[in-house]
């Protein structure tokens, strides 16, 4: 298998990441102008570092329930941040199992956002 070029000086072996050479890769500003070839850097709907606007209001709806998801969808929808400051929470001593389906629930709901 022939190994791949560096895509901007087209001179030394790609060893780094964005099929970029080593001292292209440290260069200032060259890394900037190629994006990432990684399957795993796509910044889909809801991985965007940005800030949106919060909702309306909080809900009184507990995380991991119907409703919250049905709230969690409308505000994807929407546009807006999915969690508010003030959104219902549990109390995580008292509910220690709910903890990991609210983790569970949260990756659900972002990686169906990156995919639809």
């Amino acid at each position: 298998m022939r190994a791949h070029l560096c895509r901007h000086c087209q001179k030394a072996p790609a060893s780094r990441p964005r099929r970029l050479c080593w001292s292209c890769y440290y260069r200032p500003g060259v890394r900037e102008r190629y994006p990432s070839t990684s399957k795993f850097a796509r910044q889909g709907l809801g991985l965007v570092q940005r800030c949106r606007p919060l909702p309306a209001g909080p809900t009184a709806a507990l995380p991991g329930s119907p409703e919250k998801i049905t709230v969690l969808e409308q505000r994807a929808l929407l546009g807006l941040e999915l969690w508010h400051p003030d959104d219902a929470i549990l109390d995580r001593r008292a509910f220690p199992r709910l903890r990991l389906r609210a983790r569970r629930l949260r990756e659900r709901v972002v990686s169906s956002l990156i995919a639809g």
